[in-house]
This record gives structure tokens, sequence and C-alpha cells, in this order.
């Protein structure tokens, strides 16, 4: 059986519930170092510790209304980060938002569904 690298990977979702899922599914084969932030500003805070990949929701805002979404953080933070995989996680089924996250340099754009952590988990193997 091949050994997995752990990686350093931030998770950035308003949902408390989903990040602590998230990080528990992550790590239960591979002893990923996880990071959870409840908003976009908290993970811009954190980018000197060059995370290996940022998994980031669309929506940022029940947490704090005034919140950037996940394409703005994704702007503001993907120049300073290049080297770092993006994986933005949204509800919405939107053509439109997964192709402008990819544009804006997201390896990929994941719907919320019950196959959304294995398809993360494969993704950043």
């Amino acid at each position: 059986m091949e050994v997995k690298k752990p990686k350093k990977i931030f998770i950035v979702d308003d949902d408390e519930m989903l990040t602590m899922a998230m990080s528990d599914y992550l790590t239960r084969e591979t002893p990923h170092e996880i990071s959870i932030f409840y908003t976009g500003e908290e993970c811009v805070k954190h980018i000197s510790e060059n995370p290996d990949v940022i998994i980031l929701d669309y929506y940022l805002n029940t947490v704090q209304k005034d919140a950037a979404n996940g394409l703005e953080i994704l702007e503001a933070i993907r120049k300073h980060l290049p080297n770092t995989r993006f994986i933005m996680l949204s509800n919405q089924e939107s053509y439109i938002k997964a192709i402008q996250t990819i544009q804006k340099g997201a390896e990929q754009y994941v719907i919320k569904d019950e196959d959304a952590f294995e398809k993360i988990a494969k993704m950043i193997e």
C-alpha cells in the first residue's frame, strides 16, 4: 500500500459542521495538517503558512454578513500563493460560477453533494 504524503490544507467555509466533517474525512487515511477558517479574511491572515491546498466555499457570508465571497478571496490570494492548489466548493450548480472560478485560478469547482468529500480527497492525493 502506497503511503500518501500529508499536505497542509486550509478549509475555508462558514459551515462549522461541514468543515469538521470534511476535516475528519480528509485525515482518515492520511495525517494531513488541516486548518479551518470560517471567513476568507481569517484565511488571508494565514497565507504566510503556505498551504498546499485551499478548499474554499464560494459563499462566505453567514458568519460575517459583509464578508468577501470565495471568488474574491481566490483573486486576492492566488498571486501570493502560485504553488497552492485551490478547490472551490459550492451549493450552486452554476456553470458560470464554475467557469469564473477556474478562470481565476481554481483547479476545480465541486458541488456540495453526498460525494463532495470523496471527490476532494481524490483531488488532493
